[in-house]
């Protein structure tokens, strides 16, 4: 078999002519098995690479690849290019620094912090802390802190406000919607008292109330911990200068600072200080208040909201520093000012006649 298939080999290296004839030759002559000798490439098929030039608008760009290829030496000027940019991509847009708002400052400016007001090289250390009642006859010549904030808030505030009322109405009907409010002014009254009565050591409420409000009680707990030295409970402040009185929660020590401390209850979590609305003015009020108040022999440069749950989830204690005491309390102589000059005759009738314009209470919630 080999020396068939080196004959063959040889008789593929001869010319044309004589190869076709020993061929014919040797096919005649059966010399050389039947066999097919043929030589083939394979071609693999490559996906071809997709030329990123070819996805380009040729009809968008040909004045641009025009004027790239007819100069050796570009002959485009700044006025060109940006003739150009303007034809490709439109003109620039004006970047518009954002407007600051106006930042308002009180025209009756107060400090926070009484400079005139002289503190005792000897503190009272009684363990007994101040109680004092509001006067009615203050009552009728002073607005409350609540009453000024509830007058001047914002519309924005005052139609989600309406909003939250009309859907409450809808779903409990007017006289249920008046129940649950009741409900909740009480169970905030009865939690404050609960407080009171465990800083006092003294029994101020049953058993059973204190059931109705161990929810907010287990909820306050961890903050509780953290409070010493209290210095004032359920108190009644004014601000002689500013005219405008108000009823503090607790003055007390929160991890080693004292502060006005306030007490709320919510349904829904309120982890920041932004979730409690105007809460931090009013804390801003009461400390400006108590340090422009002859009945108090100290002053407060911080303040604390405590929002309680009444499903036992730990409160969200919300320290406020002085700087940000300063702030809200700016803000404060701003709403203040407002109110004002929304009601300017309504301080002196009420002091020239002795009409009883008694504000709303405060709120406990």
């Amino acid at each position: 078999m080999l020396p068939v298939r080196m004959k063959f080999l040889q008789l593929l290296s001869m010319k044309p002519g004589k190869l076709e004839t020993l061929f014919q030759i040797a096919v005649c002559q059966k010399q050389f098995p039947f066999m097919c000798l043929a030589t083939s490439t394979c071609r693999h098929s490559k996906k071809k690479k997709e030329n990123s030039y070819e996805q380009v608008d040729q009809e968008k760009y040909k004045n641009l690849v025009c004027s790239v290829i007819s100069y050796k030496t570009s002959a485009q000027t700044p006025e060109t290019i940006l003739e150009e940019d303007n034809s490709l991509y439109g003109p620039p847009k004006q970047h518009r620094r954002p407007v600051k708002p106006e930042t308002k400052t009180p025209k009756n400016w107060v400090p926070l912090i009484n400079p005139n007001k002289r503190i005792p090289l000897l503190n009272n250390d009684s363990n007994f802390p101040m109680k004092i009642p509001l006067q009615e006859k203050n009552k009728t010549k002073m607005p409350s802190v609540t009453h000024i904030l509830q007058q001047t808030i914002s519309r924005q505030q005052a139609l989600y406000l309406e909003r939250w009322k009309r859907k409450m109405i809808l779903e409990l009907g007017k006289d249920g919607f008046a129940e649950y409010t009741k409900n909740l002014f009480l169970q905030g009254h009865l939690f404050h008292a609960t407080l009171e009565s465990i800083f006092l050591s003294e029994e101020m409420v049953t058993k059973e109330q204190k059931e109705d409000v161990s929810g907010y009680l287990s909820s306050v707990e961890h903050v509780l911990k953290d409070i010493s030295e209290v210095r004032a409970l359920e108190s009644a402040v004014q601000h002689e200068a500013l005219q405008y009185l108000g009823l503090v929660d607790c003055v007390a020590k929160y991890r080693g600072q004292l502060c006005v401390i306030d007490w709320k209850t919510s349904e829904k979590p309120k982890p920041s200080l932004k979730n409690t609305f105007d809460n931090p003015l009013q804390v801003a009020a009461y400390i400006g208040a108590i340090n422009h108040d002859a009945n108090y022999d100290f002053q407060v440069s911080c303040g604390l909201i405590v929002v309680a749950y009444k499903d036992g989830s730990p409160a969200h204690p919300h320290f406020m520093a002085p700087e940000l005491c300063s702030q809200y309390w700016n803000k404060w102589l701003l709403r203040l000012e407002e109110y004002m000059d929304k009601n300017p005759l309504k301080l002196g009738c009420a002091e020239a006649s002795g009409l009883s314009t008694e504000p709303q209470q405060e709120s406990f919630s």
